[in-house]
C-alpha cells in the first residue's frame, strides 16, 4: 500500500470533495480517500499493484479539477 497527497485545484465547497471521493473510490485498488476542499489537498492510500498514479490523477482531471 501506498500513500500519497495531491493538490487538487478548482474544488469549492463539499460537493466538489465528494464527487472526487466517489469516482476515485469506483477504481480498483483505492483503499481510502480522503479530500479537504478548504485546503485543496486529497490524501489517497492505494495498491500501486492495482492503480498507477498516473491512473489517479487521469480520474481527478475526468471530473474536471486539476491535480499537482
Amino acid at each position: 500500500m501506498k500513500r500519497i497527497n495531491l493538490g487538487i485545484k478548482g474544488m469549492h465547497c463539499q460537493s466538489c470533495s465528494m464527487l472526487i471521493t466517489d469516482s476515485l473510490k469506483e477504481q480498483e485498488g483505492i483503499i481510502d480517500v480522503n479530500i479537504s476542499h478548504s485546503k485543496g489537498v486529497a490524501a489517497i492510500a492505494y495498491d500501486e499493484k492495482k492503480v498507477s498514479l498516473e491512473q489517479i490523477k487521469v480520474i481527478i482531471r475526468k471530473e474536471g479539477y486539476g491535480v499537482e
